[in-house]
């Protein structure tokens, strides 16, 4: 198992990092908004993450076989785009509910990972026919550049990294790299080894608050430099997992990289936050006319946070069709939101974007 001791620059990149999160769990954008992101940035992921594993598909290729209808037959390229794609949903339905790290989701993401494959590739890797070396070859030379530890002892490995998650009390940041580096070092399965490294990793980041809202996307970090990310797992050790990969004796090496790349990441996801603010009340507020605006503005200065469009009606005067056909335009643009009892509209409620930014609001002119 690698261990990882916190030097300075280690501790420094954490410290960047968790000030990032910081500002990003601040900003208020609206749920609208933040779901477009969130999809947005899982596609750039499904394309990054392949990209390294040789998917020739180009980004707005991959974009369209996510968006394709289900049912029609898809070449292997657009298949493993739209398996990651699947995967990251369903690792965020885990998240939500609050399932712990574990070898069954290991195996689910793998399964999801390999959809549409023989069923050789799912599953741990067995063992090979006499004579047969199972390794990690170079698509160039045909050399084996990793030899993995032997099938028998991928159970054991993969219990003792799950045993460590649950366990470590090393900062989260840790833990995600870790489980990088020991999934793809073990290289448990036949195929699909880093495409499921990279969701587990990104599952430890999410499931412990480091997911930063799911904008944006550590895969095209790796995907940018994939020779870079290739040397710093192997951290210049000998091919054979146990010369050296089983215990490295430098895991700076590679921690260095994985804070360096999630620093980077991260730096982007708060300026990306951070503008959305600002551009998306100015886009917002265009959407809205005058009498629109005029409603939302007396809800703020009346803080009416909960409200029915009766009540609104009965304070301003405008008919209750009209408070209701405005209460759905202001909805849709992410200043308020519906409270829904037995599945029916009884009443709204102010967004934290719309009372956050009320100043701004209140000031608009139409």
């Amino acid at each position: 198992m690698i261990k990882v001791k916190l030097g300075n620059e280690i501790l420094r990149r954490i410290i960047n990092i968790e000030r990032n999160r910081f500002t990003v769990d601040t900003v208020r954008i609206p749920a609208v908004i933040h779901n477009r992101l969130r999809k947005n940035s899982k596609k750039k992921s499904s394309y990054a993450s392949n990209k390294i594993e040789g998917n020739p598909l180009t980004e707005a290729q991959a974009n369209m076989a996510i968006e394709s209808d289900p049912h029609k037959h898809f070449l292997k390229s657009e298949q493993e785009i739209r398996n990651y794609f699947m995967a990251l949903n369903l690792l965020e339905d885990k998240i939500k509910k609050g399932e712990p790290f574990s070898m069954g989701l290991i195996l689910k993401v793998q399964a999801l990972v390999e959809k549409g494959t023989s069923k050789e590739k799912i599953g741990l890797r067995t063992q090979m026919p006499p004579g047969v070396l199972f390794a990690v070859y170079d698509s160039e030379t045909g050399l084996a550049e990793y030899i993995p530890p032997e099938y028998s002892e991928v159970p054991k490995l993969l219990n003792e990294l799950v045993e460590y998650v649950n366990t470590t009390d090393d900062h989260p940041l840790i833990v995600a790299g870790v489980v990088h580096y020991q999934l793809v070092t073990i290289h448990p399965f036949e195929d699909g080894d880093g495409r499921t490294a990279r969701l587990l990793s990104g599952y430890i980041l999410d499931s412990s608050g480091f997911g930063f809202g799911g904008i944006g996307s550590l895969e095209e970090y790796f995907a940018y430099d994939s020779k870079e990310y290739y040397a710093a797992l192997q951290m210049d050790l000998p091919a054979l997992y146990y010369s050296g990969r089983n215990n490295p004796s430098q895991p700076k090496i590679w921690i260095n990289y994985f804070l360096r790349m999630l620093e980077l990441y991260s730096d982007k996801v708060r300026k990306v936050a951070e503008d959305a603010t600002s551009d998306t009340l100015f886009a917002s507020l265009a959407n809205l006319n005058k009498g629109e605006i005029e409603t939302l503005t007396f809800l703020l200065k009346k803080k009416l946070y909960e409200f029915t469009p009766i009540q609104v009606s009965r304070l301003t005067g405008v008919t209750n069709k009209t408070i209701i056909r405005r209460c759905v335009k202001l909805a849709s643009n992410g200043f308020i939101k519906p409270i829904l009892v037995n599945e029916r509209i009884r009443s709204y409620k102010l967004t934290g974007f719309a009372i956050d930014n009320g100043k701004d609001i209140k000031r608009t002119k139409r």
